[in-house]
């Protein structure tokens, strides 16, 4: 049974975890608040981006470009976004479950996330590649993995490609979702301009608007750089995913260390308590004894 002496060492050793813990929580919170904003700021390019895509939609034939071509999948090409630290709760594991389930012999994968690298390797997956980026990245770093994707599938390597991340919904729910990158469907990119009028009324949202040289040029431009901006969005969405997730995790354990230590504490109370109550009898006793 453990002494008084022993429960005040670990009363100590678990004060010191919870310090660590609440400091990673605190820098996680400020990690999340900073991606959360670069999401936010890049939301008035990605609405007119879209109204622009939509217009293109309606004055051309999409058929005709090799992005929106669908092809029978014969193999797959997966862009995994993972963490590169643990820490975070059940983030990577749900995540990594997902990437479990595709087919291993029509799929490749591309790595972002060292966790992923980890468990695609001891899992002898086929990765083609793996990219390192920033804890914050910027559109130039994230763009290398949208164009690489992009060569793959109109080199006909790759007949789909697909993007699975997790989704931030809130700080403390994240899911882990699948998204297809290629083929780019119509439907994707007019379900994108959604929450327009103009597209919902069927109009054309760029209506006035000329493209010079012409609409197909236009359209040839825009695609890549539609996909490189979803790239770009869907690691920081994955990037705010897991700063909440490990500052969540971490408020856990500082509470769950804070709880440990009050019960420790009692229980250190009650033994001192017993202690002194056993002295006292013994006091007592010996007087007793002496007196008779």
């Amino acid at each position: 049974m453990a002494n008084t002496q022993d429960i005040r060492r670990r009363i100590k050793s678990i004060r010191n975890t919870a310090q660590i813990t609440k400091a990673m929580q605190m820098v996680a919170a400020s990690k999340m608040r900073k991606a959360q904003q670069h999401a936010l700021a890049g939301r008035p390019y990605a609405s007119l981006m879209n109204r622009v895509l939509v217009s293109l939609q309606e004055r051309t034939d999409p058929k005709l470009h090799p992005l929106l071509q669908v092809r029978e999948v014969k193999k797959e090409l997966v862009i995994v976004v993972s963490t590169d630290k643990g820490l975070a709760g059940a983030l990577n594991t749900n995540l990594l479950r997902e990437a479990a389930n595709f087919d291993t012999s029509k799929t490749v994968y591309v790595v972002l996330g060292r966790k992923a690298r980890q468990f695609l390797s001891r899992t002898r997956r086929e990765i083609l590649a793996d990219f390192e980026l920033k804890d914050a990245p910027a559109f130039p770093e994230t763009k290398v993995v949208a164009q690489f994707a992009t060569e793959k599938f109109l080199s006909g390597e790759v007949d789909k490609v697909s993007v699975l991340f997790t989704h931030f919904v809130n700080t403390v729910n994240q899911k882990p979702t699948v998204r297809t990158l290629l083929p780019i469907s119509t439907f994707e990119v007019a379900q994108a301009e959604s929450d327009n009028r103009d597209a919902r009324d069927g109009a054309d949202p760029m209506g006035g608007y000329i493209f010079e040289p012409s609409a197909e040029r236009v359209l040839d431009v825009m695609l890549p750089y539609y996909l490189q901006y979803q790239v770009f969005q869907m690691i920081l969405d994955a990037r705010a995913s897991e700063h909440s997730a490990r500052m969540v995790a971490m408020k856990n354990a500082t509470d769950n260390a804070k709880q440990f230590i009050k019960d420790l504490t009692l229980e250190y109370n009650k033994m001192r308590q017993a202690s002194i109550t056993t002295e006292l009898l013994e006091i007592s006793t010996a007087q007793m004894a002496v007196g008779g």
